[in-house]
């Protein structure tokens, strides 16, 4: 959410950068709500003055008629007043309405375009593997290795479920241990396991609602189920004044992530490259309200994502996602898309992006300056480890004869293990 002054001092700016964003909204409509919300709240602020100087004068009143005319009076006013507060709550209504719809504004770094077919590559990392036969994908070699089970899978979970079984689920739980590790080794990241099942305030906060609710399993108990870690990790300090020693606060948070995939319909059907239900590490830092501090954790969180996938050996290419590819709070995402040998290309597996205060002015999370001016501290985030790297490691590590190579970072999570084969 940005803030209302800075919307109505920069109209244009703001106007311009939900242009770029290609997101459909109108700031003169919040500004024409935003002016009847103050005219009104001016209003009963007067109203409210004039009332209790009438009631105070009625006590001081002696003579019955005039003090009969003066209630007669206070009668009126309050009648007035109620219909103006009433009135005042359907306007704000409309204007929280169209405030959290409000697009934070893109970096100038930002290209143009309307989808992830127009982002651009800045860097790549690794050298693309050459095989003298023709890869096989992910599905066919773990299955043959008895390492997923999509069939039943299906069975139990209905589409997109599965499971990961036997070397499968040991390669997955040595790739968990490495990224913690990883992660405890630099010694200024906090570790937590948060909750996935998270209620709404922290969904609205981090912007993931109200225009992304189709995508978000939801209880019977209006709770919904989490994507990502990120809003459980920014819901943390929802409400609270931070000490502004204690900052910069960065957090490696783990949890299942749960994905209704309703915008990927015919996409990516077979496999388990786009499933329902996952397992995440996320990055979150929250930093001081400098624009210069915010550059800076983006890129250090991106560099600890890539160097989570050069240790894995994995080649890689980094985008800047084009405008039309941000989401209403992002100011500039960065992609890693690592290669995929049976697709012969790259695919998307973490995203790196920053806020600014879009969010924590939602969550309402604060702190002082050195001035004693209270603020609201930046955001950021970052995938550290999602479930596509496991596909990753099989495509990009197989052998001629259906066997797989494990990354040597990960051979000591795995008992000293070197090759996946057929028992």
């Amino acid at each position: 959410m940005l803030d209302i002054k800075f919307i109505r001092d920069n109209k244009d700016l703001v106007q311009m950068g939900a242009k770029k964003k290609h997101i459909d909204f109108d700031v003169e409509e919040l500004l024409k709500v935003d002016d009847k919300r103050r005219e009104l709240i001016s209003e009963i602020e007067k109203k409210r003055a004039e009332q209790n100087e009438t009631s105070d004068k009625i006590v001081r009143i002696s003579d019955p008629v005039e003090k009969s005319e003066m209630i007669s009076k206070m009668q009126a006013l309050k009648s007035e007043l109620q219909k103006e507060e009433e009135e005042l709550k359907t306007v704000m209504h409309d204007w929280q309405s169209l405030m959290v719809r409000v697009p934070n504004i893109p970096d100038m770094s930002v290209p143009e375009g309307n989808s992830d077919e127009d982002n651009k590559e800045i860097s790549t990392w690794g050298e693309i593997p050459k095989f003298d036969f023709t890869p096989k994908s992910h599905m066919e070699l773990m299955e043959n290795l008895n390492m997923l089970s999509l069939e039943r899978g299906t069975k139990v979970a209905g589409f997109r479920g599965y499971f990961l079984t036997g070397d499968g689920a040991r390669l997955q739980f040595a790739l968990w241990q490495f990224v913690n590790d990883y992660f405890l080794k630099k010694g200024d990241w906090f570790p937590m396991i948060v909750p996935s099942l998270v209620r709404r305030e922290a969904f609205m906060g981090t912007g993931y609602l109200p225009q992304g609710e189709e995508d978000l399993f939801k209880t019977q108990d209006g709770e919904f189920l989490s994507g990502t870690a990120e809003v459980s990790l920014m819901g943390y300090h929802m409400d609270e004044i931070l000490d502004k020693k204690d900052l910069p606060k960065k957090f490696i948070g783990f949890s299942p992530a749960f994905r209704r995939e309703i915008g990927a319909h015919g996409k990516d059907t077979k496999g388990i490259l786009r499933v329902h239900e996952f397992y995440k590490f996320e990055q979150v830092v929250l930093c001081e309200a400098s624009h210069t501090e915010s550059v800076k954790f983006h890129e250090e969180i991106q560099a600890n994502t890539e160097g989570i996938m050069q240790a894995l050996g994995l080649p890689y290419h980094v985008v800047i996602n084009c405008a039309g590819d941000l989401g209403l709070g992002q100011v500039k995402k960065y992609d890693i898309e690592a290669w995929l040998p049976s697709e012969n290309k790259y695919r998307e597996t973490g995203s790196a992006s920053y806020f600014h205060d879009f969010q924590t002015r939602r969550l309402n999370i604060r702190y002082r300056d050195d001035d004693g001016k209270m603020k609201f501290v930046h955001s950021l985030n970052n995938t550290a480890l999602s479930g596509r790297p496991l596909i990753m490691i099989v495509e990009n590590y197989q052998n001629a004869d259906g066997s797989i190579r494990i990354p040597d970072v990960l051979q000591q999570y795995m008992n000293g293990q070197k090759i996946i084969s057929k028992k």
